[in-house]
């Protein structure tokens, strides 16, 4: 086993969790191109928000309504003026940006990914 290896116990307590992105606002202020999201969890998590660096991909128009992951459990993170609340997944480095993971079937927004 290598330093990299993980136990169970350490996978279950990040809490991934599906949204749907509300609202996509532009954010000049990030030192790499961003924008800032918010994000329905559903009931028991809400809505948080979220900056993420997704513009090489994505529009607005494109981001709103789409269901995507991420780890709701971290602790909030200040960027600039604005207050990051969960980290958004995807795959970095895809022709030179960040590509999305989110579930190919449409579900209710907070499940959590098992």
């Amino acid at each position: 086993m290598g330093n990299n290896t993980i136990t169970w116990n350490d996978f279950e307590k990040v809490d991934i969790r599906v949204g749907t992105i509300l609202e996509v606002n532009d954010f000049p202020e990030a030192r790499k191109p961003a924008f800032q999201l918010q994000i329905d969890f559903g009931e028991e998590i809400g809505i948080r928000k979220s900056s993420a660096q997704i513009t090489t991909h994505y529009t607005k128009e494109e981001l709103k309504g789409k269901q995507i992951m991420a780890v709701v459990n971290f602790p909030r993170k200040q960027i600039g003026k604005f207050m990051s609340e969960c980290l958004v997944l995807g795959l970095d480095g895809h022709e030179g940006g960040v590509v999305l993971l989110s579930p190919d079937i449409q579900v209710k927004n907070g499940m959590k990914m098992t």
